[in-house]
């Protein structure tokens, strides 16, 4: 049961918070500069899973392709994909693509001002309501996300784990009490700064921290322990072959499907063991794999070539549910053969192609063992 302060202290909280955010906040983030509801959506979807430093580049350049909502409904996927390439996770780009459309074709491109009317768009959760609601719209609804959990968690030694779903509305309930009614985008910024700076996971600073004198967890030692959060399973293993296959005409080059994991990106030919299974508990050796690779690509893509394997460990790329190994066959042929799917590609124009980050990994193995 969390003891919640009184409205004295809650006030100096406030005062104390906002007071270090006015001297210290990081205002000068790109997304920071005005409140457009527009760019703080950007923004918070970018974030998501990605560092500060890694998203102000990429926000820089979204906004300049995509200046406004509309610009963002009409645009192509393959040019929102290109934009969005190397920040993964990509169902957010799409996602944001179809809250875009709903804002100019069922609001006549005006955004909900509410914390519960942006919860009904596309990919907008609880947190990116919460952040636009109260930076854009000035809403006293708490953002709560991995640094809200920190801070909270830290500041009122909360048990809950936080990978329970129902944690959640206890976090929210406390940053609602918490939060200014008169700047709460700029409290749930400045929750936001310390969680990244004070608080973070490892290496915090509560000695330094302007609110140490609130947080309970500094009078016994114990930040470390919090937020509680349970250990995630360890993400499933597969193993994949991926053929780099050229000739006269570049690179065998192909489009994913619509649907499903890397939807719509270009990539190379890539094949799980497992599809070349008839016995899950088979064990393949390496030339065992050649053939069979060898056998798929002239039945899938018409194309004679004779594969082995390039030197060096295997590309390794975690998803959040999965670890592949990708284990590269590379190949050439003398002349052109038409194909059954896929294209055949030069470098310098597939370059061009929206390309998922484990084909970045692949060509990077390419280039540093091939010289």
């Amino acid at each position: 049961m969390i003891e919640m302060w009184s409205i004295e202290k809650i006030e100096d909280f406030r005062r104390t918070l906002l007071a270090w955010y006015d001297e210290e906040g990081r205002a000068s983030l790109p997304w920071r500069k005005n409140q457009d509801p527009y760019r703080v959506w950007v923004s918070e979807i970018m974030l998501q899973q990605t560092q500060v430093n890694t998203v102000i580049p990429y926000f820089k350049r979204f906004m300049t392709l995509f200046p406004t909502i509309t610009a963002l409904a009409d645009a192509e996927e393959q040019t929102l994909l290109k934009a969005w390439e190397g920040l993964g996770y990509y169902s957010r780009v799409r996602n944001m693509q179809k809250a875009a459309q709903q804002v100019v074709e069922d609001y006549q491109g005006v955004w909900p001002t509410t914390f519960e009317g942006l919860k009904k768009l596309t990919g907008i959760g609880p947190y990116t309501a919460a952040a636009i609601a109260s930076i854009a719209f000035k809403e006293p609804v708490a953002a709560i996300d991995g640094n809200a959990y920190r801070v909270l968690g830290r500041l009122f030694k909360i048990e809950d784990d936080i990978r329970q779903t129902k944690t959640w509305q206890k976090y929210f309930a406390i940053g609602n009490q918490l939060i200014d009614p008169k700047r709460p985008g700029d409290f749930n910024q400045a929750i936001m700064d310390l969680g990244s700076s004070y608080m973070t996971a490892k290496n915090y600073d509560t000695a330094h921290n302007p609110i140490k004198e609130f947080i309970a967890s500094y009078e016994d030692g114990t930040e470390d322990l919090y937020p509680v959060k349970s250990p995630l399973a360890k993400p499933k293993q597969v193993s994949y072959v991926g053929i780099a296959v050229v000739g006269p005409d570049g690179y065998l080059w192909e489009q994913r499907p619509a649907t499903g994991l890397l939807a719509n990106f270009w990539l190379m030919p890539l094949y799980a063991i497992t599809d070349f299974e008839s016995d899950p508990d088979a064990e393949w050796t390496r030339a065992e794999i050649i053939q069979a690779t060898e056998t798929r690509l002239l039945a899938d893509y018409g194309v004679t070539v004779s594969l082995k394997a390039l030197g060096g460990r295997p590309v390794t790329h975690v998803y959040s549910h999965l670890k592949w190994t990708v284990t590269i066959l590379t190949g050439e042929i003398t002349e052109t053969m038409p194909l059954k799917r896929g294209v055949w590609r030069q470098r310098d124009v597939l370059n061009d192609d929206p390309q998922p980050k484990v084909q970045e990994k692949i060509w990077q193995r390419l280039n540093s063992l091939q010289g």
